[in-house]
């Protein structure tokens, strides 16, 4: 684990939010989430950039090599139109791919529209950071982080970021905790005891 303060890079690729042809609402949203569901204090870098698989890769480069964040989440780019190229550029910077991310995030949009199979997000390991494509709309991207709840507010399908703080722990990243009302972060009773242990 690092010692450095946890800082969250939030990239939103679209090419007309990037040419102010409509405000963009991908980084509003994961901050406003965010803010919500983390007891550790954070600090969030932006970045609004355009459709170009060149362009994400230097984003995401910068963000993880030079801001030093631990985790990087982006939003938006991640269907099949021949524009969407977001998956592609964070699996060019990746050093690892971590299937089980893009798999649990289309079982939660399933649960809503037939068309998630069409949704193509991954995660992705660079260095110390971990990387997630998210969705570009922040009703899907609330669900997606925080997991479908059912009539009586409990937890039904578990959203993704449930596992995240751990595999940053993993990663050497930073230790993350969570507000438990919003999302329960798991980690196992030895990594939760190790972390309870006070430091000499």
């Amino acid at each position: 684990m690092n010692d450095l303060p946890l800082t969250i890079g939030l990239v939103s690729v679209s090419d007309r939010a990037a040419s102010g042809v409509y405000e963009d609402k991908g980084i509003p949203a994961l901050r406003e989430w965010l803010t919500r569901a983390l007891k550790t204090p954070a600090r969030f870098e932006t970045r609004l950039i355009a459709d170009e698989q060149p362009t994400i890769e230097r984003a995401l480069i910068d963000l993880v090599d030079v801001v030093h964040c631990s985790l990087v989440l982006t939003t938006g780019g991640t269907g099949p139109a021949l524009r969407d190229v977001t998956p592609e550029a964070t699996a060019a910077v990746a050093d690892k791919i971590m299937p089980g991310f893009g798999e649990q995030m289309r079982q939660i949009s399933l649960h809503f529209v037939p068309t998630a199979i069409l949704s193509r997000q991954i995660g992705v390991i660079r260095k110390n950071a971990l990387i997630l494509n998210l969705p570009g709309q922040p009703k899907a991207i609330r669900e997606t982080l925080e997991g479908v709840r059912d009539e009586n507010g409990k937890i039904k399908v578990q959203g993704i970021f449930a596992a995240v703080p751990y595999c940053m722990e993993l990663i050497g990243g930073s230790y993350v905790e969570t507000d438990d009302a919003v999302c329960a972060a798991f980690r196992p009773k030895s990594a939760a005891a190790k972390a309870a242990r006070p430091t000499v």
